[in-house]
């Protein structure tokens, strides 16, 4: 535990970041693939109505993803915390309320979904062809939310022990299976929009249980027995004060992407499905960016708890400078070939010939995403995550929402202009994000 601690506290603050991060970045490039490969078995076995299904139903099943991983960053914040502190008890009582937690949410979840699955797919003006397709992908995802809040909780209970390297390997394992499954469901079974789901519920099952198995016999910090898994009411009111206000943003966003695919689900099936393609490649071109906000997010709650907030300020330019140079590959690929990226995941020229302005104009957000993720992060690693919350909430609510009812409402189905409210919401972020940082970075060396 000793050595775990000091790798995040002590040393060459790049080599640090770089040596957590990095494990951070390929564990979100495989559970990426996730999707991505779905779609892209989909896109070449199947028809458009199951890609724009695939494309919708994730947008749902996204959702519930970015609640749990919101709630879960809250204990990664906490045990970090706490490991930095050197007060290992309090941080094995965390991992057990936070299990217990998240099992509970789990259940909940399940039951919200199946409860209200069509009205939230016909409030999204999901299309017609696609409907009963969608309605099949979210149900059989609703079933594994289990195995989806287990391996989470599990991932982010390791980050904030201080190790990303594990839950990178665990993630290996589900993104390897899934794989293998999504080929043979769909291609060679003939289970379409069904087997893709499938195939993401049983690989997330496969990690969540190789994970527990592997941590129960190795010396771990928590023993996964019976009796620890014991909430204590103190731990979870810190819970639900560091996480509930990072999963609320996480939901605001969400909400307002899915208000995106409504209006573009009006435009028809090839617009929902050049959405749906375009939303696999933000995943990956962000992906910089949210593994370096999740590791500065650990790393700052560690070197906070230690004493060490000058370090902490100084991972978050390393770790912003990296982030951007990676993303700025995908950008560059989407300005001078946007019809290479569809043809991954999609032959059909009328796909194609819609997405290609909607790419160009919409990449742009790439960068400037990436700026507020890295600085977010860094500002939920030492408990800001009021402040996140506002923040994140109001370019949702505020500006994206109103941005897509405008350019909806005058550019209709130009895809070109609706590829800008991305870039033009996060850039505004950006800016006022930045200068709370700096503002809160001043009034803190004031008080020391």
């Amino acid at each position: 535990m000793e050595k775990t601690q000091n790798q995040l506290t002590e040393g060459n603050i790049l080599k640090t970041l770089l040596v957590f991060a990095i494990p951070f970045l390929i564990a979100n490039i495989l559970q990426s693939l996730y999707g991505a490969v779905d779609l892209f078995v989909i896109g070449k076995y199947c028809d458009a109505a199951s890609v724009a299904a695939v494309s919708t139903g994730t947008q749902v099943t996204q959702i519930v993803t970015s609640l749990v991983t919101g709630l879960t960053l809250g204990s990664t914040v906490i045990i970090g915390q706490y490991m930095g502190q050197k007060n290992y008890r309090r941080a094995a009582q965390t991992i057990g309320t936070t299990l217990t937690v998240f099992a509970l949410v789990a259940i909940l979840l399940t039951i919200l979904m199946l409860a209200f699955e069509r009205p939230l797919l016909e409030l999204l003006s999901t299309p017609a062809e696609s409907f009963e397709l969608t309605m099949q992908y979210v149900a059989i995802c609703a079933a594994g939310n289990l195995f989806v809040c287990g391996y989470n909780a599990i991932s982010a209970i390791l980050r904030g022990y201080g190790d990303s390297t594990r839950p990178m390997i665990f993630v290996a394992v589900a993104c390897a299976l899934n794989i293998f499954l999504d080929f043979v469901f769909v291609k060679y079974m003939g289970l379409g929009v069904s087997g893709t789901a499938l195939a993401t519920v049983i690989s997330q099952a496969v990690s969540m249980v190789c994970a527990i198995i592997y941590l129960k016999k190795s010396s771990f910090i928590f023993d996964f027995k019976l009796k620890s898994f014991r909430p204590v009411p103190a731990l979870v009111r810190e819970l639900a004060v560091v996480g509930i206000p990072i999963s609320f943003q996480e939901l605001m966003i969400r909400i307002s992407f899915l208000y995106l695919m409504t209006v573009m689900n009006g435009c028809g099936v090839y617009a929902a499905a050049v959405v749906g393609i375009s939303s696999k490649y933000d995943v990956f071109a962000m992906l910089s960016g949210t593994s370096v906000a999740n590791a500065l997010a650990a790393i700052t709650a560690h070197n906070i708890g230690a004493g060490k907030p000058e370090r902490a300020r100084r991972s978050l330019w390393y770790g912003l400078s990296f982030a951007l140079c990676a993303a700025f590959l995908f950008w560059l690929w989407a300005q001078l070939s946007p019809q290479s990226m569809i043809r991954v995941f999609s032959d059909d020229e009328q796909v194609i010939a819609a997405g290609v302005p909607f790419f160009r104009s919409n990449s742009y957000d790439y960068l400037l995403v990436t700026i507020v993720f890295c600085l977010n992060g860094y500002l939920n690693g030492r408990q800001k995550t009021v402040w996140t919350m506002i923040s994140s909430s109001a370019g949702a609510l505020l500006l994206r929402i109103p941005l897509v009812y405008l350019f909806a409402k005058y550019f209709g189905d130009n895809l070109g202009m609706l590829g800008r409210i991305a870039p033009t919401v996060s850039g505004i972020m950006a800016c006022y994000t930045l200068a709370y940082v700096l503002y809160e970075g001043r009034k803190s060396r004031q008080r020391t």
